[in-house]
């Protein structure tokens, strides 16, 4: 039988010219973010099914790889529900994964714990441009500070890092799962209806104003709440401060630190930026993990549509293991579509001099040792040196070097060698 010599749909091969990108892409990352004081850790890729399905993943719950119990424990003929057989399963984000690692390890780890963490995710998706069934996230995340020091820092972090890759002109778009709310509350919505009108209200930008009040209106929800509730949203359109506003409009629902929290990280991180990007108060961001508490954000990148990574605050996620609350606030850069974008873009890895020496079949002994140690000084001056056996079509082997960005050749002939 003949092997199937495709990956599995939605998976990749990642060719050496990508795979140059990603390398230099996850170097600046480590890089920019170590200097903000964020350190690595590593969770596994399999999670426990009952962490994974723990109704704190949102919709990416319903796209969980699962993974079979082993041996003796598994018994399909006799199981009566799908948790007799299955007890793992691939991780759909890195979150959960790290509020389990938290809680495990929280007396070994500083106050707040400041965490990178980079890898691969699965999900049983529908795949398409910048979507696929196995993906790298990159999370930073801080836990134990309970100021807006932390998303202020998340923000910074991850801005600089995208202005180091050269992205210009990009967005971040910021919320607060409270004001959400708030807006909710004050229009007369009933609270077990919430999560089913963000839902709804996430689509605006994709069927407008009118298109939300008709889907509201179809729902079953009453006239008045649904035109009270949409008013909010038409007037901030005309607000010089869509927070201010807000403010004003929802006094005596909203917290009055909420709106002040909120400000004040729009205000720092407008001040002390460094790339090239705008601070966006979006009053229809949602963001569809049931998890977030607080502010939320997202990136948006010209070119893409859609969010290039986002995140938010998360107060409640590890008292869900421990029975004790710890803040909480993270940020994932949406690593597969910043490749994306710079593959597009024709994005190449900076590097210094490339020399090819290419060395004739006959050149052995002393003399191949004197050639590698050519090679071996020019990569200590910072050069990318590679040694290559000569091909009798030495014309089209240049040519083949040259597009990879080899751009010196030194001829290596053995009868050369001799004089």
């Amino acid at each position: 039988m003949a092997l199937n010599k495709k990956p599995v749909t939605g998976m990749r091969d990642i060719l050496p010219e990508e795979m140059a990108i990603r390398d230099y892409v996850v170097g600046i990352i480590k890089e920019t973010y170590g200097k903000y004081g964020f350190c690595s850790m590593e969770t596994p890729c399999v999670e426990s099914i009952a962490n994974l399905t723990s109704k704190q993943g949102g919709d990416n719950e319903k796209l969980i790889f699962k993974i079979l119990k082993r041996g003796e424990k598994l018994n399909v003929a006799e199981a009566q529900s799908e948790e007799e057989v299955v007890d793992g399963g691939l991780r759909y984000d890195l979150t959960v994964p790290l509020v389990r690692y938290y809680s495990n390890h929280a007396a070994q780890l500083p106050s707040p714990f400041k965490a990178l963490q980079m890898g691969n995710v699965w999900r049983a998706d529908r795949p398409q441009r910048g979507r696929y069934r196995q993906l790298m996230q990159c999370d930073i995340d801080i836990l134990g500070e309970p100021s807006n020091l932390a998303e202020i820092e998340l923000i910074l972090a991850t801005t600089t890092t995208l202005g180091r890759l050269g992205f210009k002109g990009f967005e971040i778009r910021i919320n607060d799962r409270r004001i959400l709310k708030a807006m909710a509350q004050y229009s007369g919505f009933p609270e077990e209806a919430y999560d089913s009108i963000f839902i709804t209200l996430d689509k605006m930008d994709k069927i407008g104003l009118v298109g939300v009040e008709a889907e509201l209106l179809g729902s079953g929800y009453d006239e008045s709440c649904v035109r009270r509730y949409l008013e909010l949203y038409r007037n901030l359109e005309e607000a010089e401060n869509g927070v201010s506003y807000l403010a004003q409009a929802l006094e005596g629902v909203l917290e009055q630190s909420v709106s002040e929290g909120l400000q004040e990280i729009i205000d720092n991180v407008g001040a002390t930026k460094t790339a090239d990007f705008r601070m966006v108060f979006d009053a229809t961001l949602v963001r569809g993990m049931s998890y977030y508490t607080g502010t939320i954000f997202e990136v948006s990148i010209p070119g893409f549509e859609g969010s290039c990574g986002g995140g938010g605050r998360y107060d409640r996620m590890v008292g869900k293991f421990t029975g004790n609350d710890v803040p909480a606030c993270g940020f994932s850069i949406g690593f597969e579509r910043i490749i994306l974008l710079l593959t597009e873009r024709g994005f190449e890895v900076p590097c210094g001099k490339k020399i090819v020496y290419l060395v004739e079949k006959g050149v052995k002994g002393q003399a191949l040792c004197d050639v590698m140690e050519k090679a071996q000084k020019a990569r200590e001056q910072g050069a990318q040196a590679l040694v290559v056996r000569m091909n009798k079509n030495k014309k089209f082997q240049k040519e083949q070097l040259t597009a990879e960005g080899y751009e010196e050749f030194v001829e290596i002939y053995r009868e050369a060698l001799k004089q």
